[in-house]
Formats: structure tokens, C-alpha cells, sequence
């Protein structure tokens, strides 16, 4: 009877451990997969590997980035997946190159494409966009177009949540193609002089709805483009930007 006790002590205490650290089933935490929290190694290997794990399951996954800034470049998260439930749970921080000609032209920094089913809660998306903007800002001919923060295309079912996206290098997020869209208590902070940063664009999308969130950037708060229908915006706070256009 006392060992049969034991083990069962012994099982919940192996559980209760191993679910407190994040390792719970369908969960797959970036620095177990090669990511530092350092800002200043790459860690873009490894939330492509968490993402091709999440991507690959049958059942609902989350890919947990915990506290810490993790450098990541130019990160392309494709699909179909058979998962249609990924969720991000960021704890941390996510650094873009401070050096704008690393992503170049590229045109986007995090990128979901031809997703279903996925939410994003939480975290910092720092764009770094800084100097980038001072080089547009001088005039001169030389610099490169940038890259948008956050993009999504020909995705449905997105949920961003709680999310702050700073000093994008170019517009903060983009919806192009997409349907059945909420963002909800999220923040884009710019300073008022940051060129082509508009806070949410979308274009060719439908069912997309904005809530409680603040954006303050040195464009458009919200740039509606071609081909949207079904946008609803609801208790939106703007400025400095251009308001909703």
C-alpha cells in the first residue's frame, strides 16, 4: 500500500513540475529548440522548427516564446498545415535586425502564409525600425524600402490578442486575403516621424474586426485598401497617425 502511495505522489510530482516549466503536451518552447533569449543570436531556426512541429500535428499545439529577447530575421511561417489550432503564447520579446539591410526589400519580417487557425497572445514584436527611418527622413536615394512587422496572406481564422508591436521598419501589420480576422487590446507604438508605418492595413480581406487597442504611429492608424468588405472598428485610440483612411 505505501509504495502504491509513493508512486502516486512520485507521478504528480513529475506532472506538476514538467507542466509549471511549459513542457505539457502540444507545447513546444523555442529555447528547447536551439532559441536564446539574448538579443543577439539568431534564434530564427528555432521557431521554424517549433512552427514545423506545430504545423505537422494532428492536434492542438502552442508555441511558447518565454520571457527574453530573441533576435529573429526574415521568418516565413507557411502552411496548409493539419493543425488548425496554433496558438503563440509570448511571454518574451521578438528583435528585428537592428541593421535595416539585413531584411532589405524583403517586404515583410514575420510572415503567415496560407494559415488557418492561428492566434497570437501577448509579447513585444520590436521592429527596430528606428534608423531606418532616419535614412528615409534625410532624403536619401539609397535606402531600402523595409519591411513590414507582421503580415498574414490568404489566411483565415487569425486572433491576435494583448500583442504590442514597436518601430516598425514599415507597416506594423498586414491582412491581404485573409477572412475572419480579430484583434483585440493590441498596441502599435511609433513616433510621429516614422515614414510608411501605417498601424493595420488591410486589403482584399473580409470579416475583419478591430477592438480596444491603441495605435499610434506616423501613418495611417488603419489603412483600409481594395477588395475589403465586413470591417468593423470599435474603440480604437489614434494618434499621433492619420486616423482611419
Amino acid at each position: 500500500m505505501l509504495s502504491k502511495l509513493l508512486a502516486i505522489l512520485l507521478s504528480s510530482l513529475f506532472l506538476f513540475f514538467n507542466t509549471s516549466n511549459g513542457a505539457v503536451p502540444g507545447t513546444y518552447n523555442v529555447v528547447d529548440l536551439g532559441a536564446r533569449p539574448n538579443g543577439k543570436t539568431d534564434s530564427s531556426k528555432a521557431f521554424l522548427s517549433a512552427w514545423g512541429l506545430a504545423c505537422g500535428s494532428t492536434t492542438p499545439a502552442t508555441i511558447y516564446v518565454p520571457p527574453g529577447k530573441f533576435l529573429v530575421k526574415q521568418v516565413s511561417f507557411e502552411g496548409p498545415c493539419k493543425n488548425r489550432a496554433i496558438g503563440f503564447k509570448l511571454d518574451g520579446t521578438l528583435l528585428a535586425p537592428s541593421d535595416y539591410n539585413v531584411i532589405g526589400n524583403s517586404g515583410y519580417w514575420i510572415y503567415f502564409q496560407r494559415v488557418n487557425g492561428v492566434s497570437i497572445r501577448g509579447g513585444l514584436l520590436d521592429g527596430q525600425g528606428t534608423p531606418l527611418w532616419s535614412c528615409k527622413n534625410s532624403g536619401k536615394k539609397s535606402c531600402p524600402g523595409g519591411a513590414t512587422t507582421l503580415g498574414f496572406s490568404n489566411s483565415n481564422n487569425i486572433a491576435i490578442t494583448g500583442l504590442t508591436s514597436l518601430n516598425s521598419q514599415l507597416f506594423h501589420i498586414v491582412f491581404n486575403g485573409c477572412q475572419n480576422v480579430k484583434l483585440q487590446a493590441v498596441k502599435v507604438l511609433a513616433s510621429g516621424n516614422s515614414p510608411n508605418t501605417d498601424g493595420v492595413h488591410v486589403q482584399f480581406s473580409s470579416g475583419v474586426t478591430i477592438l480596444n487597442s491603441k495605435i499610434s504611429t506616423g501613418d495611417d492608424c488603419v489603412s483600409v485598401g481594395p477588395g475589403t468588405t465586413d470591417l468593423w472598428i470599435e474603440n480604437v485610440l489614434c494618434g499621433p497617425g492619420h486616423g482611419i483612411r
